[in-house]
């Protein structure tokens, strides 16, 4: 629920404001939106996004060096008016066009198209471009009808870093268009977002269920399933993506595990985990990846993907460095891979002797070793019992700190009885790992 607001009808404003306040060194506000405090050069094509509130920090603090030239923000969940947007198109309008890059929602296609008709009016070049990557609001036959979600953010960054680049306006739209083109994303909501002073959520969802395919709107998903471990989330929308492939992708994809509210990071990570594991074996590369709430929808507890596969150009643009209040990119370097944990322990068994080992003490060895795994399994199975009685007086994590405790000795006794280890050595070895 958002319970810290003044005035609801003005939750919008005065988030703006506040926001505009704490970062004053980057934006500066202006009628409809933000800006750059600092304007860009004459010459350079300037990129506005924008749409209703709600989503921080896309729309406005995503402004900043490659990244927008300025954001144009409605109210919670609703378009801006055709006055605001023209107003933040003028304000960064550097002599060399403007690109307006926003979802696929009538009322925003509504105030952003007359403004860009007044815009040429005034001699102004103007085009747009409408994000159409939620594989879930309608068939792939019919991409222009589908709703634009998270993958807003790659097609924001794409435009924002050809523009820095210095492109013409003819070639930042185009490499707007591209990456929309080639980024799909697919969401699911746990819990449903609740309006400034609405008593009740937007939506509900029963205990134990999730909903697949929610907007970013506080709309619902158009199925309910059964809430499933990270792993099997991670195996739907990783399938579910690389199914929308386009025709010609490649195996690099810029990837987006994006948080819609009020997920937490830690379980973001979790979830990455497995999203990478699948990609990887499906034969993907993931690009510089980004985890973390990037396009939320208020308070709503919820994940969605967000694949763009890419291309050298497109490759170029996604890991260009931005720097706004919200999101900061440095380029980063390239590093080899880390050996898989595989290939470490078998390097680890290959290199361990046990010389002059009995063979009476390697026997009881390995009887240590279902000892430990028994040991293990009784753990793991009354892991919240110890938790339960150790939050009476302390904070609870004694069940798992035992269940990592045990797993840990069961393993690396294993290990060492592999590599031809005796009783004393494989206690070593046990009791160190669980240390």
């Amino acid at each position: 629920m958002t319970r810290l607001f003044d005035d609801p009808a003005s939750f919008a404003e005065d988030a703006l404001a506040g926001f505009c306040d704490l970062h004053v060194d980057q934006v500066r506000r202006v009628e409809g939106g933000v800006v750059r405090a600092v304007p860009a050069d004459e010459g350079k094509v300037a990129v506005v996004v924008g749409g209703g509130a709600g989503h921080y920090p896309a729309f406005f603090g995503l402004v900043g060096p490659g990244f927008a030239d300025g954001a144009v923000v409605g109210g919670v969940f609703a378009p801006p008016s055709p006055r605001a947007v023209l107003s933040v198109a003028r304000a960064v309008h550097c002599g060399a066009g403007v690109l307006f890059v926003l979802g696929n929602y009538a009322g925003d296609g509504a105030g952003f198209g007359a403004a860009q008709e007044r815009l040429r009016l005034d001699g102004i070049d103007c085009r747009t471009t409408v994000v159409t990557d939620d594989v879930a609001s309608a068939p792939a036959g019919l991409r222009s009808a589908r709703r634009g979600i998270a993958g807003a953010f790659a097609v924001f960054k794409v435009a924002g870093a050809a523009a820095e680049e210095g492109l013409a306006l003819d070639e930042v739209e185009r490499a707007a268009r591209l990456a929309d083109d080639r980024t799909r994303s697919l969401g699911v909501a746990f819990e449903g977002c609740t309006l400034p002073g609405g008593r009740e959520p937007l939506f509900e969802v029963p205990a134990g269920k999730m909903g697949l395919g929610l907007g970013i709107h506080g709309e619902p998903g158009s199925s309910e399933l059964d809430l499933p471990s990270a792993d099997r989330l991670a195996e739907l929308l990783v399938d579910g993506l690389l199914a929308e492939a386009p025709a010609d992708a490649g195996s690099r994809v810029g990837v987006l595990l994006n948080g819609l509210g009020s997920t937490g990071r830690e379980e973001l990570f979790v979830l990455w985990n497995d999203v990478a594991r699948r990609l990887r074996g499906a034969g993907m590369e993931p690009v510089e990846p980004e985890a973390g709430e990037l396009v939320t929808s208020l308070d709503m507890a919820g994940v969605s993907l967000t694949l763009s596969w890419l291309d050298a150009e497109l490759e170029r643009f996604w890991r260009a460095s931005a720097d706004t209040p919200a999101y900061g990119k440095r380029v980063r370097r390239r590093v080899p891979a880390p050996p898989a944990p595989s290939a470490v322990l078998e390097r680890l068994v290959r290199g361990a002797e046990y010389p002059g080992t009995g063979a009476h003490s390697r026997e009881t060895a390995a009887a240590l070793v279902a000892v430990f795994g028994a040991e293990r399994r009784a753990v793991e199975e009354h892991a919240a019992e110890l938790g339960r009685v150790d939050a009476v007086v302390a904070d609870g994590g004694h069940g798992r700190g035992m269940v990592r405790g045990t797993a840990a000795a069961h393993e690396a006794a294993a290990l060492a009885v592999l590599a031809g280890a005796g009783v004393r050595s494989t206690l070593a070895r046990a009791g160190s790992a669980w240390a």
